[in-house]
């Protein structure tokens, strides 16, 4: 269906500062590419001028962006079973399964939760742009869990805007190597590009602020079953930060290969044991609360871990 044009209103605060190009693409949760394409085409202005994409925002301004009508996504509705928490009007709540990449990308033009949910609602926000229509956050393609989709534009502007301002709440659980020395322990260290690696993030000075709670939920002989709470939500953040303090979480095939080989003794075997039962890392998103874009009445849902990681916490429980 197509939509009308629509016009939002930003207005500078005192903690807002960058880039007028990287401030938009976090308001409006798109790529710095699309807010770029925005003001080339004049769609954005600052205090009434036009704007230019590499000027630095400043306290008190006032800035509009008109985005454009939601267009018909050049992306075709597969019937993938999706296990849909709740649904309403304005969004949905999915449980996401392992190995679903959430939306098209260069590498997975087909099979995605997009393509999923295309075939099972009649129109989706258009605010993420032709290959991210309704995805207000995302998962990685091996976390599995729970994550929250816009079926209207103003629901994805408010549950954007919820989540720039941390009031979308996010736990998860993870299975990591080795004991962490306190609980609860905040792991606040920046993340950016991985310099050695361009697959990888990494803790790197310059990098943007990311911020890690942890909780121990259970103690295992050579890991830990971890619930992680975040506070900002950069790629692979809860990934990078466990590596970061030494705890990677198992099964990670970017950021914990191996680590089960430097588990010396009598836990040898079972360190190897459990990587050998894990088919994909152990994270998944369990808990996910906040308010209804509409009512703005409090939402709040659970997931318990899926089959794959209940069998292996089971049997590192009995073991």
């Amino acid at each position: 269906m197509q939509g009308e044009e629509r016009t939002e209103m930003i207005v500078v605060s005192d903690d807002d500062e960058g880039r007028l190009d990287t401030f938009l693409a976090t308001r409006l949760d798109v790529s710095r590419t699309q807010v770029q394409r925005l003001i080339s085409e004049g769609r954005v202005t600052v205090d009434g001028r036009g704007a230019r994409k590499s000027e630095a925002v400043a306290e008190g301004q006032r800035i509009d962006i008109t985005l454009p009508s939601p267009v018909v996504v050049a992306i075709e509705p597969e019937n993938i079973p999706i296990d849909v928490v709740y649904e309403d009007d304005a969004l949905l709540v999915v449980n996401k399964a392992a190995g679903m990449v959430v939306h098209p990308s260069a590498g997975h033009p087909t099979g995605t939760l997009v393509n999923a949910l295309l075939a099972h609602v009649d129109d989706l926000s258009g605010i993420g742009g032709k290959l991210r229509p309704g995805i207000v956050h995302r998962l990685d393609k091996d976390t599995s869990g729970l994550l929250v989709v816009a079926k209207r534009d103003g629901a994805h502007q408010a549950l954007s805007e919820a989540l720039r301002l941390r009031e979308i709440k996010r736990l998860y659980l993870a299975a990591t190597w080795g004991h962490i020395g306190e609980s609860p322990l905040t792991v606040d260290a920046p993340i950016g590009r991985d310099p050695r690696n361009r697959l990888r993030m990494a803790v790197v000075q310059g990098g943007r602020e990311a911020v890690t709670r942890v909780r121990l939920k259970e103690d295992w002989k050579a890991a830990q079953l971890l619930e992680l709470a975040l506070k900002t939500g950069r790629t692979h953040q809860i990934r990078v930060h466990l590596e970061h303090v030494g705890h990677p979480v198992v099964g990670d095939q970017l950021y914990g290969v191996g680590w089960e080989r430097g588990m010396g003794g009598t836990n040898s075997g079972w360190a190897r044991e459990l990587q050998r039962m894990v088919s994909r890392q152990f994270l998944h998103a369990w808990s996910l609360s906040f308010a209804h874009p509409d009512s703005g009445d409090p939402m709040s849902f659970e997931a318990p871990l899926p089959p794959d990681l209940e069998r292996v916490a089971e049997w590192a429980r009995l073991n």
